[in-house]
């Protein structure tokens, strides 16, 4: 398949060229298996301008340190944990420390509810294990088998999804680096450049806490939403035309007064006041990341696109941004016609936005 058919290449795919023009020019030290040196692997995430004039787009918007210790940790013989609310750009982190260290994002568990012990640790063909028993023949390795293996990164999104008594398969592998195959009377040692970067929700209801035993094992990095008006706007406006490019959606003229209105709704119902801190506010029960108002603008872009003049106006929001915020139909749908009514109505330039929202909801 070729490369430009691919709905969402993985990160290694995607900034190919990027990778291999700094593993050209990266002459510091390097742990061992690693593709890249800890600065580079920093450099590569965050962007900015080479030596020799070559621009590095940046992947995370946000505190350097943060992702200098994330980093840091990495090279270590401890797990990295990412946490943080839905939308703080988790998943997108480890992924790309994946590509950037291993060369290799694909080493993926995505944690669920159900899942069990197989997953994290390995399973079995069972025609083969029927007809042939227990051998290495019969055994389906699991990503995390594999990174041991290769001594690569594996990721493991929603860690506390996973039911507690499964979490606590992974100590072994953390805490002595062995993955014990009892059936087989072996063992699979981990390789120099194993580690697991794994992400947790902070807000979800209903998640499995980690065991204290596993929480020592992992040193923690909270993603927190952006700091300021104007970091979250850049942020947005990035994204929107990155996604836009692979869903051929109009990228020459990005909607940033669209996206400014929108952030602002989003920060302002997040923190419960308005800007100017005047009006205190009901905030709804979904979490209005960052993430969100990248959905909301490219579902508004669609719209206006294919149902539209192909210019992004406040109608083409009003569904998304609606969608967004009523989670709740009763909470959220009291608290968004407060905002529309006490702050959307009276807010100069707004008009149309409060018209298109007052007349969805």
């Amino acid at each position: 398949m070729s490369k430009n058919t691919i709905l969402r290449p993985h990160a290694e795919q995607a900034y190919a060229k990027e990778l291999k023009h700094l593993q050209k020019i990266d002459e510091r030290p390097r742990p061992t298996n690693w593709k890249l040196s800890p600065w580079a692997v920093v450099t590569y995430l965050l962007g900015g301008k080479l030596e020799d004039g070559t621009e590095i787009e940046p992947k995370y918007f946000g505190n350097r340190r943060l992702i200098e210790v994330a980093v840091a940790t990495l090279a270590t013989d401890r797990a990295l944990l990412l946490v943080g609310i839905p939308g703080t750009a988790k998943t997108w982190v480890s992924e790309h420390l994946a590509a950037a260290i291993s060369a290799d994002s694909t080493l993926l568990i995505q944690g669920t509810a159900g899942m069990n012990e197989d997953a994290l640790r390995y399973g079995w063909n069972y025609a083969r294990l029927l007809s042939e028993g227990p051998s290495e023949k019969a055994l389906v390795p699991s990503p995390v088998m594999n990174a041991m293996k290769d001594g690569k990164l594996t990721r493991i999104e929603e860690l506390t999804r996973i039911p507690s008594d499964v979490q606590d398969s992974l100590i072994t592998v953390l805490s002595e680096k062995i993955l014990p195959i009892p059936e087989l009377g072996m063992e699979v040692q981990a390789a120099k450049g194993f580690n697991v970067i794994a992400t947790a929700n902070n807000r979800d209801k209903g998640v499995n806490e980690l065991s204290s035993a596993l929480r020592r094992r992992f040193n923690t990095v909270l993603l927190p939403l952006p700091a300021t008006f104007e970091e979250e706007v850049n942020i947005v406006k990035v994204r929107v035309e990155k996604i836009g490019k692979s869903l051929d959606l109009p990228t020459d003229k990005a909607p940033v007064e669209e996206i400014k209105r929108l952030v602002t709704i989003f920060r302002e119902l997040r923190s419960g006041k308005t800007e100017d801190g005047r009006t205190k506010l009901k905030s709804p029960s979904s979490t209005l990341s960052t993430a969100e108002a990248i959905s909301v603008i490219n579902s508004g872009q669609a719209l206006a696109t294919h149902f539209g003049d192909g210019i992004l106006k406040a109608h083409d929001l009003a569904a998304g941004i609606t969608g967004a915020i009523i989670k709740n139909p009763v909470q959220d749908k009291t608290a968004w016609n407060e905002y529309l009514e006490t702050v959307a109505k009276n807010r100069k330039g707004w008009k149309d936005l409060y018209e298109s929202c007052k007349k969805i909801l």
